[in-house]
């Protein structure tokens, strides 16, 4: 799905306009996965260069990147295997009927954020549908961002309760102790199990 807004992501991988792009997997997962298994086939939305994807694969998830961008996805095809991982393009709301209740996870760090907060329900919608019955949203959320013009936008724990909770049992909401230079305290993360 696309709005008129949306950035033309492809281009600014190409043109090297990614200050999301860090160079490896988030903290937070890292410490998540540090005491916590995360396992199956997992899935990555706007898996960009895909440091979380190889990150998961590590830790003996089979993990598939997903995101719209060619140029991200061949970036993130150029660095080392680190487990099972693949990388897929396609459009995370307009999932291919063969990647429907096909994963056991999600996990969620950056798509959520970049999307206008218009397609946010679209978002749980996508994530229903990716997931097996039962499935798990491992998910990162930016909480106190200083541009709420985004990308990215900011969301509050209300807003999270109530886009999540028709369809998702949060098993449990924590503040990471591991962030990114600049993020510490900016940041949540849930565990959360498909309902419906």
């Amino acid at each position: 799905m696309t709005t008129k807004n949306e950035p033309d992501w492809n281009q600014r991988y190409r043109g090297n306009d990614t200050p999301w792009e860090k160079g490896y997997g988030a903290p937070p997962l890292e410490e998540f996965l540090r005491a916590h298994a995360f396992g199956g086939t997992v899935l990555v939305p706007g898996c960009g260069h895909g440091h979380d994807v190889r990150l998961l694969a590590k830790h003996g998830a089979r993990a598939v990147g997903l995101d719209i961008a060619p140029s991200a996805l061949e970036k993130a095809r150029g660095y080392p295997g680190a487990g099972e991982e693949s990388y897929h393009l396609g459009d995370f709301f307009a999932l291919e009927n063969g990647l429907h209740s096909t994963f056991d996870g999600v996990f969620e760090h950056t798509c959520f954020c970049a999307i206008h907060p218009s397609q946010r329900e679209d978002y749980v919608q996508a994530a229903c549908t990716a997931l097996k019955p039962r499935g798990l949203l491992l998910a990162i959320f930016f909480l106190n961002i200083e541009d709420p013009e985004g990308p990215p936008f900011p969301v509050t724990n209300e807003e999270i309760d109530k886009l999540f909770g028709a369809y998702f049992q949060t098993l449990r909401r924590w503040l990471p102790k591991a962030a990114y230079p600049g993020r510490e305290g900016r940041e949540e993360m849930r565990l959360m199990r498909k309902i419906r």
